[in-house]
Formats: structure tokens, sequence, C-alpha cells
């Protein structure tokens, strides 16, 4: 479906960015990829590795409505992936991440609906499900937003959708990476917040996938979550330097002990598919139906048990160390 067609990646410099491009270029025949960021040495240095006749590269903020009209002129689909991700870093520039991850998705959607784009995916975390810091608020606003424009457009286009998954293996600014520094620098521990945390567990490659995927299965409205392992912080210290110690240095200032991406009180909307959830609007859309049992590829889904909930620390599938150590080795190629 991406044959032909024009794509633009807000935020397109970051690791999912890099990925979702390498991937769109290897499997599909685009008639141009848009790269929309505000950095000009990461959009150069992305240059240098995709230089293909199809790339773009527009230099903007999410903050800034005219510049996304502008670069989403003839744009199909959009992959809203910009936002303010460090946790620690919200908490103490609250003004900040709102301005990009709530007033800068409103522009998306604005932008999109001005220009006629056809679809669009928001890139959102687990941290938006039961928020207790600000960037996992912001992002459940986000959320709110995105779903919410499906009735702004009503039967025409756009189509708005949301996909939500844990932590990904060697993104920047994640826990593997700074582990990776450690070890290379010689230390003599690892830090690790708390011995009992968890996380979910995907790699980039199989979030480009997921991402891929549901812009076929999309009706509009919807939150896709995939079905994905659990991990425990010991565990990834163990996998990544067996012959370290661990130092518990306490949670950070608004970090989970474990992360939620299906709350309980969203059961009633929850449906699970073969390999994932699709949370729906808990709000009605006035032109068009809310029965999400059947997405658009014609998979079927069922309704959840009253009160489940779809969390780290309960989840049924949690990874061994050397099934860490596996997912770490793929991350690096």
């Amino acid at each position: 479906m991406f044959d032909g067609k024009t794509i633009l990646i807000t935020g397109g410099t970051g690791s999912f960015g890099h990925k979702y491009t390498q991937t769109l270029l290897a499997r599909t025949k685009p008639k141009k990829i848009i790269i929309f960021s505000r950095d000009e040495l990461k959009q150069y240095e992305m240059q240098q590795r995709f230089n293909d006749r199809c790339m773009r590269y527009f230099i903007g903020d999410v903050r800034d409505p005219e510049r996304l009209r502008r670069a989403m002129h003839g744009v199909d689909y959009v992959i809203h992936a910009a936002a303010l991700k460090q946790v620690p870093a919200a908490e103490y520039n609250p003004t900040e991440c709102i301005k990009t991850n709530i007033n800068g998705a409103e522009n998306v959607i604005n932008a999109a609906i001005d220009c006629n784009v056809d679809k669009v995916i928001a890139l959102s975390t687990d941290k938006a499900a039961n928020p207790v810091n600000l960037y996992g608020a912001t992002k459940l606003a986000s959320d709110k937003l995105f779903v919410a424009a499906n009735n702004m457009v009503g039967s025409n286009r756009p189509r708005f959708s949301v996909v939500r998954y844990g932590n990904v293996v060697g993104s920047r600014g994640s826990v593997v990476p700074y582990f990776q520094q450690l070890i290379q620098q010689g230390a003599d521990h690892l830090p690790v917040t708390h011995e009992q945390m968890t996380r979910f567990w995907i790699t980039l490659q199989q979030g480009v996938d997921f991402v891929l995927k549901n812009f076929e299965r999309m009706l509009g409205g919807e939150i896709f979550v995939p079905k994905i392992p659990s991990i425990r912080i010991t565990d990834l210290a163990k996998a990544m330097a067996p012959e370290l110690p661990i130092k518990i240095v306490g949670i950070r200032p608004g970090e989970k002990l474990h992360e939620m991406m299906c709350p309980g009180d969203m059961s009633f909307h929850t449906y699970e598919f073969a390999d994932h959830f699709v949370i729906a609007p808990a709000i009605k859309f006035f032109n068009r139906s809310n029965d999400f049992t059947t997405n658009a590829l014609g998979e079927p889904g069922k309704m959840v048990t009253q009160g489940f909930e779809y969390v780290s620390d309960t989840n049924p599938h949690f990874l061994s160390i050397d099934e860490i150590s596996q997912c770490n080795q793929v991350a690096a190629l």
C-alpha cells in the first residue's frame, strides 16, 4: 500500500524514523519519504545514510503549524513520532513537554486535515496508560486528541489511529545504550533503579513492522497494542554484563515500577486479536460505527474479560536472560 505514496515522518531522525525509512526503502517503492525534524545535524547525518531520490528532508518543529502544513502538501500517510520522551526531563521542564507533545499533536492533526492526508498513525507509549508522570500524561492527552480527531472529519479523510508499545531495545535514550556505555567505560557495577522493576520489551524492527501493518488494519480511532514480552531490569543487567554486580540506586522522578498498556478501566472497550489488542474509543463517533470487533483486513477480535489489564509484571511472557541477550544482539545489527 506504500508503493507510489508519499509518507511523512515527524521526528524522523530518531531511532524509529531511521528504521522505518530503511524498511520502507527495502520493501516498497514510495514516491517520497519526507523526514520532518528540527535538528539539522541529525538530518545531515541521515542524508549520508539515505540519499535515495525519493528522500526529502524538512527542517521544522511540530510546534510550528504553518511549517507542518507546508510539509504535508501532497502527503498520503503520516507517522507522528516527534515527542519529548525523557521522563525526568519532562518532570523538570513540564511546559516544554506540553508544547511539543500536546500542542504539537494538535498541530499535526490540523495540518493533516487541511492537507487532506489519507491516514495518520501517532506513536504512543505504555506510560500513557494510567500515567503517573508528566510525559505519560502528555502522551495520554495526545492519544485522546488523535482519537477525537476522527469525529472532526466525520466520514471524510484523514483517518487517525494510535500505536502504543513499550521500551524499544537499543533506541536512543533507553537503558541498553546506557548500560553499553558504562560497560565500555569499565564501570565496576551497573545501576538498577529497583530490584523488582519490569518493562515491556520490543525490538525496533518489530515496532516498525507493527506500525506498517496497522496502516492496513486501521479503521480510525483505535489504539493498537502489540502482544510483546516483558523483562526484569535485573535480568537485563545480567544479560549484558554477567560479571558485574548490580547496585540499586532508587527510582527516578516520575518513574513507574511496572508499566501498563491496557488499563482495567478500559476493559469494556478492549478487544483481543491474534497478536495484538485494540482499545476502542470511549466516545461515540457520529458518522460511523463504533464496532471494532473486525479490523479493515477482516481479522476478528473478541472483547476481553471485565477488569482485564495488560501490565509488565503480570504478563505471561517473560524473556529469559539468554533471550534478552539475543534481542540485544539483534538490536545492535
